[in-house]
């Protein structure tokens, strides 16, 4: 029977995480306005297909990961499969029906804009899974960071844009490229933190194979890429896109345990710190280029 409380559930989907999903639909529904072609409701519909994916790859991972035994020695948050809070099965059913509410907002987004659009949700779902399901999962072949940039960056962007104006525009690439990287950068941050441990269970994350000081140096690099893109969006845009620089000011504090070379638990304000910073970014983004 499961010991597992609402607060363990909800923990479990990781609300820190949630501004990967909401990030990219704000900022590509930013770029739709600057463009001309803001839809209200097809941007609660991908925020919707978003938010329901992420929370499917949290109890997705904490299944895998915990059948594996990849979680037996963890240094971040509550695992439920893996700290035997609550039954395996159950935490699978938790992340299919979170799928299944993804794939159910993304066939009416679909079918209000573009019919293959349910393809591409499909291999979103697929990716979700395997990223640490499965016999061979791409997520400890050092892929996961790459899935993320792409699944949360360009597809959800230009895909939000796409479904609101029809088309998928220089400025929307950019602003995908600028939140799919800093996307990266939180899901590399807990990878940093986990090499001793991930090492140990055979778990090859793109940080297992960079080493703690080159997964340092390429945190930085992601993590600083909105920066470099609001100065794009500011030359080739609107000179009010300059307001996105603000999300700096969280971001250098995220990015002290980095550069001091804090490890373990030191590392877990980094995700957070570098989650808000995108969010943060993503609305001064998309309400300075959209009015």
């Amino acid at each position: 029977m499961s010991q597992a409380t609402v607060a363990d559930w909800w923990e479990a989907a990781r609300p820190h995480t949630w501004a990967n999903a909401f990030a990219p639909v704000i900022a590509g529904s930013g770029v739709a306005a600057f463009q001309g072609g803001f839809s209200w409701w097809r941007a609660l519909l991908a925020a919707g297909v978003a938010w329901a994916l992420i929370i499917g790859v949290n109890y997705a991972n904490d299944y895998s990961d915990g059948i594996k035994g990849t979680d037996d020695d963890r240094t971040g948050p509550l695992r439920l499969t893996g700290s035997g809070l609550a039954a395996p099965a159950s935490v699978k059913r938790a992340a299919f029906i979170s799928f299944g509410i993804a794939g159910v907002f993304g066939i009416a987004l679909s079918l209000a804009s573009y019919w293959w659009l349910i393809l591409v949700g499909l291999l979103c779902i697929l990716a979700a899974w395997f990223y640490t399901g499965g016999k061979n999962p791409y997520g400890y072949r050092g892929l996961g960071e790459v899935a993320v940039f792409t699944f949360f960056g360009l597809v959800a962007v230009c895909g939000t844009e796409l479904t609101q104006t029809g088309r998928i525009s220089w400025a929307g690439f950019a602003t995908s490229v600028a939140v799919g990287s800093i996307s990266a950068a939180v899901n590399l941050a807990n990878n940093l933190r986990d090499i001793p441990s991930d090492t140990a269970s055979g778990k090859i994350t793109l940080a297992v194979r960079l080493g703690d000081a080159g997964t340092r140096r390429l945190w930085l690099v992601l993590a600083s890429m909105p920066l470099v893109v609001t100065v794009i969006l500011a030359i080739l845009c609107t000179p009010w896109a300059l307001v996105g620089l603000a999300a700096g000011l969280l971001l250098v504090p995220a990015s002290k345990p980095i550069t001091s070379g804090a490890v373990g638990p030191a590392l877990i304000p980094v995700l957070g710190l570098t989650g808000r910073a995108m969010l943060v970014w993503a609305v001064l983004t998309a309400v300075s280029i959209g009015v």
